[in-house]
């Protein structure tokens, strides 16, 4: 069986990977996107980023392929109209980032209780200055989102003292560490109760453009929106007004409608705001994280069992 992969996965695969009666002819992608043998035949295929859409697509039209294994956990630039209709089993990267994004989230809202840019302004203008400082015990945490990533960010909020709302699509089965779970249709509440928003919904149709004008007014005036998902599941120009009319106290950003963030967008100027360049999910675990999920799942496959993350088509994660 011939199986694509990222470099970095081999070495993982060649020792675990398949028993002798399932032999796997590997097929590696290097970290320039070029692939170390030809791709006709391969039946499974380990997606990297690196790969040129035009190889990308070339893989897809194979015949013989089965089953698409994402390196990342939102599957929006893979999944169009033709991926879905198509007989291929589509699985992605859930769980591999939820640790290094939750803490993430929990370094944005201990900066912002903490004020730690205005501290660091001042040291680099060797300010002596004290000021007000809050905790986070006591405070609500508002997660969009109830899903592993989610969850995480639940567990660590809890941590601090928290109280934790969360909305998920199926409240009746609740959400680990969560105070309350509502459905997504009562958002509203999630907004008008939260001291800190985030959001950590995949990008759908359903999701893209949740929170705009409407959404915002609906938060707290002190309150501040996280958003470590997609960007387009925020209307930006509407949170831009937001910003700068004050109706929010602030936004911590990883990801935005446009990436890198163009030079001349008004968000880089303003001082109620953190940016970081779509980086929540970095860790020094991560490769090694992918290949343990893509050898649990491969040797389902070769097993004929029921693979781990599953991508549902319809719904879009």
């Amino acid at each position: 069986m011939k199986i694509i992969v990222p470099e970095y996965a081999l070495p993982t695969l060649r020792e675990k990977g398949c028993p002798e009666a399932h032999a796997c002819e590997y097929i590696a992608v290097d970290r320039e996107g070029q692939l170390s043998g030809p791709i006709e035949g391969a039946e499974v295929l380990m997606m990297p980023w690196t790969l040129s859409n035009e190889t990308k697509q070339a893989i897809l039209d194979l015949p013989t392929l089965k089953w698409v294994h994402l390196t990342s956990a939102g599957v929006e630039h893979v999944l169009d109209d033709r991926m879905g209709s198509m007989d291929i089993t589509l699985t992605n990267a859930s769980g591999v980032f939820d640790l290094p994004i939750a803490e993430t989230v929990l370094t944005y809202i201990l900066m912002i209780l903490k004020r730690m840019p205005e501290f660091l302004e001042q040291q680099s203008e060797k300010t002596w200055k004290r000021l007000r400082l809050r905790e986070a015990a006591g405070l609500t945490v508002g997660v969009i989102g109830a899903g592993s990533i989610g969850t995480e960010i639940a567990r660590l909020c809890k941590g601090l003292g928290m109280r934790v709302i969360a909305t998920r699509r199926h409240p009746e089965r609740g959400a680990l560490h969560a105070d309350t779970v509502l459905p997504q249709s009562q958002l509203e509440t999630l907004l008008a109760g939260s001291d800190f928003v985030v959001i950590a919904v995949p990008r759908t149709p359903e999701t893209t453009g949740m929170i705009g004008a409407a959404q915002l007014k609906q938060m707290r005036p002190g309150a501040w929106l996280i958003n470590i998902a997609r960007g387009a599941i925020v209307d930006e120009p509407a949170l831009i007004r937001a910003l700068q009319a004050k109706e929010i106290a602030g936004a911590a950003l990883d990801v935005f409608a446009e990436e890198p963030l163009p030079p001349d967008s008004p968000l880089w100027a303003m001082d109620n705001i953190l940016i970081m360049p779509h980086n929540s999910w970095s860790t020094p675990h991560l490769e090694m994280r992918e290949a343990a999920i893509f050898l649990e799942n491969l040797t389902r496959y070769l097993h004929d069992e029921p693979l781990l993350t599953t991508v549902n088509k319809t719904l879009g994660y």
